[in-house]
């Protein structure tokens, strides 16, 4: 079965590229399902449920979160009601709203689950160690689905590489979000995983990771804090497809994805 991951829809523009260049990416490549992080689907920066229902209606299954995670308030009650298509950071404390893993069906009927979880180098919040929590997490879901993928949203790629080692063979696909910027690193594990550290972004490239660019310039330049704008530049969308074998859950090729939607 074919699974495309997709990187971190930024605003307007990262869900204008996906409504303009999802359904045709799924048909030429014969996608079975799809994730994307959605953590800054709204204004840039966290998200809202009207953005999240836009987005799952555009053909993604399952949204991961990450550490804008609770930005937007409004999305606390949602990550409730709407378990089995959104999922947070599973290596929250207890109490969070929402859940940190689901198992939804792909198209083909093929059970697939989904695992979100954060980093903790350089990150602002202090979560849950991402290793052991994936362990425990793998332990419950291998009972209901052989093909797992997890979003590794962080921000060195030493974390992310060391934690896509660490989980090789036990599950499907490791890609990691939080940078923006797609890395040229995609590989199958030794143990049958596919990994990839960054898949980079659905939103506006020419920018910096979505900002305005010339905002963001002239905060290196003075120091000076301001406003963080989303960029109105043309979206793109960047990903992987991982073909998975169904039956064993090892992962038999990855292929990065970069669309310009302009």
């Amino acid at each position: 079965m074919n699974i495309l991951c997709l990187g971190d829809i930024v605003g307007r523009p990262g869900r204008e590229a996906l409504a303009k260049g999802l359904s045709l990416i799924k048909k030429e490549h014969d996608i079975d399902f799809v994730v994307a992080n959605a953590e800054n689907g709204s204004g840039g920066s966290g998200l809202i449920p009207k953005n999240a229902d836009e987005i799952l209606g555009l053909g993604v299954d399952v949204l991961t979160l990450g550490d804008h995670v609770w930005d937007k308030p409004e999305i606390y009650p949602y990550l409730q009601d709407r378990t089995k298509n959104i999922v947070r950071p599973a290596n929250f404390t207890e109490g969070c709203p929402g859940f940190g893993w689901t198992v939804v069906p792909a198209i083909n009927g093929i059970k697939v689950g989904v695992i979100s979880l954060l980093g903790r180098v350089f990150m602002k919040y202090n979560v849950l160690c991402p290793f052991l929590t994936l362990e425990a997490i793998v332990a419950q879901m291998k009972t209901q689905a052989s093909v797992i993928v997890v979003d590794m949203h962080a921000e060195t790629t030493s974390e992310k590489v060391a934690f896509g080692h660490f989980v090789d063979g036990k599950v499907s696909v490791v890609f990691g979000t939080h940078t923006h910027i797609q890395t040229a690193d995609e590989k199958i594990l030794p143990q049958g995983s596919a990994y990839i550290t960054d898949v980079g972004m659905c939103g506006p490239y020419d920018s910096v990771i979505g900002q305005d660019k010339a905002k963001i310039v002239a905060r290196f330049l003075t120091g000076m804090p301001s406003k963080f704008e989303v960029a109105k530049t043309p979206g793109e969308i960047h990903g992987v497809i991982v073909d998975v074998d169904a039956l064993t859950g090892k992962a038999k090729k990855i292929t990065r994805l970069q669309r310009q939607m302009g």
